[in-house]
């Protein structure tokens, strides 16, 4: 299964990276700090502030929802693996489980129908989607899922709104 959701943004034709790095954290939400004091450290002043928050913001959602959805009920000792990679004006960053697959288009526009301002969740995705110009999910030879969300910016000095 294959779902992908292209948004506004650039072509497919990547810049030279900058960056990579890859984690493995076991699933547990204690996991989350671990994440986010390493995402800091991928930190490059091209990229734009707002930007960066954001991409930090769906990195969060992307591996709560691995570790609550994907993961619930399984051995606290399973892994989620999470790849950052930082190109001249893009962010990718992957985040792989090994739960069911789910059709992401689907969940996304369930989600958008059935919006709940007073829950305390059921919007990650969504989020997602609305931080990223570009996400997909899909499942891999080995078994597991794989969450890529692509956020393109301008290195532009004078854009760190």
């Amino acid at each position: 299964m294959v779902s992908v959701i292209e948004l506004k943004g650039k072509g497919s034709e990547k810049l030279p990276m900058l960056k990579k790095a890859d984690i493995q954290v076991n699933t547990g939400l204690n996991g989350l700090s671990w994440v986010l004091s390493w995402f800091a450290q991928l930190y490059d002043s091209r990229i734009p502030t707002s930007v960066w928050i954001r991409c930090q913001l769906a990195l969060a959602e992307g591996f709560t929802n691995a570790v609550r959805h994907a993961h619930k009920g399984k051995p606290a000792d399973l892994p989620v693996d999470i790849q950052v990679a930082v190109f001249a004006e893009s962010l990718e960053i992957k985040i792989w489980d090994s739960g069911d697959p789910f059709d992401l288009e689907k969940k996304i526009k369930d989600i958008s129908e059935k919006v709940d301002v007073h829950s305390p969740g059921g919007r990650g995705l969504k989020l997602i989607k609305d931080i990223a110009d570009s996400i997909s999910y899909e499942r891999t030879a080995d078994g597991r899922n794989c969450l890529s969300i692509v956020k393109n910016y301008s290195s532009c000095i004078d854009d760190r709104k």
